[in-house]
């Protein structure tokens, strides 16, 4: 049963002096097996910056930012989807999406959590936040692509990147709930985690929501035919524009409204399948193709990293194309072609017009493929 001191969560307040007064941290919160207050968390800031790793650092630099009499905090987006800005959070929108946090996934105080994401990104900041106000006992590791490599005892809870989970498959028994982020978790991976114990959950989010407003189990032991509509986190709703895009509407984490690219289907007021971002659509001849589902059907081939795109062309208008990361070789590409051919689910507009093969693509701070400065840089 979840139990939360009213007080630890009451509103930030603002006093005479125009400044905002930060909440003292719970009283079981633990970082790295030590509770620390507010005040006690400005020096391990301090020594983290002076002495520590690089990802301490980054956690040194996010307490500091955090522990400052302002409102707001500045964060950095992943520019995945654009060029990387830094935007302005509330701090009590940030507490507010823990408290949805611990309510939807069941996680009270006491919640021994593995923090394995940098704290440089808004993912790892929350989960910061979540320990600090909702009194887990949070230790942390060196991001890595496998971050249960050095873990030896069981924790309640973590975050992770498809990446990160791709390479933690044999290790996952270690932790009992996951969230999975910052990213598609491919058809191969979603078959490899059908047996795993452990409870997992895509989610969906930005940096502008305070990380997640919406989750779906990845192993879900009722199995349903189709897709798994994404439900959403409590304080929550959703309509759609003109363009079939996302508008979020969650006042406990926004000042106001957020009109997202996210093409969606609103299955009901609390459940919505994610189709594709609009600015990717490709018009082929007049019909309307949605990369990301053509990336899902092409991953049951693919087992490197890709991603499809698109070309003008003089009689489509566009034509689809196909990146993979790779040596070139023009028996590959052959080869590529006719596992493409024996797809049953790929239409035949959805098949790519040309493959190329490129050796390193364009990423993004944050490790995730750069489209656009890929294409760019790859095809003249």
């Amino acid at each position: 049963m979840l139990t939360f001191n009213n007080k630890l969560f009451s509103n930030l307040v603002w006093n005479m002096t125009n400044k905002y007064k930060i909440p003292e941290t719970h009283p079981d919160f633990k970082l790295n097996k030590l509770h620390f207050t507010n005040a006690d968390l400005k020096q391990v800031a301090y020594s983290y910056i002076k002495e520590g790793e690089p990802f301490e650092q980054q956690i040194g630099s996010f307490l500091l930012d955090w522990l400052k009499p302002t409102s707001y905090i500045e964060v950095k987006t992943s520019g995945s989807t654009g060029e990387p800005k830094k935007i302005r959070l509330q701090k009590q929108h940030m507490v507010n999406s823990a408290l949805a946090t611990s309510k939807f996934f069941k996680l009270p105080a006491h919640t021994k959590a593995l923090m394995c994401l940098p704290a440089e990104y808004i993912a790892g900041k929350m989960m910061l936040v979540r320990a600090m106000f909702l009194g887990w006992n949070i230790d942390t590791v060196p991001p890595s692509s496998n971050p249960l490599d050095q873990v030896f005892k069981v924790y309640d809870f973590s975050a992770m990147t498809p990446f990160q989970l791709d390479n933690s498959i044999a290790r996952l028994h270690l932790v009992k709930k996951m969230i999975i982020g910052g990213g598609a978790v491919s058809p191969r991976l979603r078959n490899m985690l059908k047996e795993v114990d452990s409870i997992l959950f895509e989610t969906y989010g930005m940096t502008e929501t305070c990380s997640h407003i919406a989750a779906k189990r990845l192993n879900p032991r009722k199995k349903k035919k189709g897709e798994r509509p994404f439900k959403l986190m409590p304080n929550v709703g959703i309509t759609q524009d003109e363009r079939g895009c996302l508008i979020i509407k969650a006042p406990n984490i926004l000042d106001e409204e957020i009109v997202t690219n996210d093409v969606v289907e609103i299955i009901t007021y609390k459940r919505f399948l994610w189709k594709g971002r609009y600015d990717n659509i490709i018009n082929s001849g007049g019909i309307k193709l949605f990369p990301e589902q053509i990336e899902q059907k092409l991953n049951k081939v693919l087992d490197r990293r890709f991603f499809v795109t698109s070309m003008p062309d003089d009689s489509l208008g566009e034509k689809l194309i196909l990146f993979v990361e790779d040596d070139f070789s023009e028996e590959t590409i052959d080869q590529l072609k006719e596992q493409i051919d024996n797809i049953k689910s790929l239409d035949k507009y959805e098949k790519p017009k040309k493959i190329y093969l490129i050796e390193k693509f364009e990423e993004t701070p944050n490790g995730k493929i750069h489209r656009e400065n890929t294409l760019k840089s790859k095809v003249s």
